[in-house]
């Protein structure tokens, strides 16, 4: 039996590592969405600030789905492609309300606090199977959506 896979990784941690990445893969693609349809029905007197502030975040976040994607295939296994699954298994819940800029920044907020703990413990674990690819992956992330979640919580107030 083969002790490493093409990349060097164990290939029972590397089935590991997939699932945690295709759960978090899931809360992207919903968040993803949801921010979308924030975009799309903004309403208010923050129309022109928001509508192009989430246009630049669901540009961001349409790339990092496909990064994950690939990351997964790089580790050997595939990415869940059906939002069915996704929206099962996410956490990030799908938003009814798209209209309030106010509740659509706080959902975003409430998002990217998901992300990151499930980026921390994705680099936790990535860490220890000396996966530094996903390491630096999940760091890039975590350190963009921080400060992403400073400037949307000072926009709140």
């Amino acid at each position: 039996m083969k002790k490493q896979n093409y990349i060097g990784l164990d290939p029972k941690k590397s089935q590991e590592l997939a699932e945690k990445l295709n759960d978090l893969l899931a809360n992207y693609s919903v968040f993803y969405q949801n921010v979308r349809g924030f975009h799309w029905n903004i309403k208010g007197e923050k129309f022109f600030e928001l509508h192009a502030k989430f246009e630049e975040l669901y540009n961001d976040l349409i790339l990092k789905i496909d990064e994950l994607a690939e990351r997964i295939l790089t580790l050997g296994l595939t990415p869940e492609h059906r939002y069915s699954v996704y929206v099962k298994k996410s956490e990030i819940k799908e938003a009814n309300e798209t209209q309030n800029g106010i509740k659509d920044v706080q959902e975003i907020l409430n998002a990217f606090e998901i992300l990151i703990r499930k980026q921390r413990e994705i680099l936790d674990f990535s860490d220890s199977i000396e996966d530094e690819g996903t390491n630096a992956l999940m760091s890039d992330y975590i350190r963009e959506q921080e400060k992403l979640t400073w400037m949307y919580a000072a926009f709140l107030g």
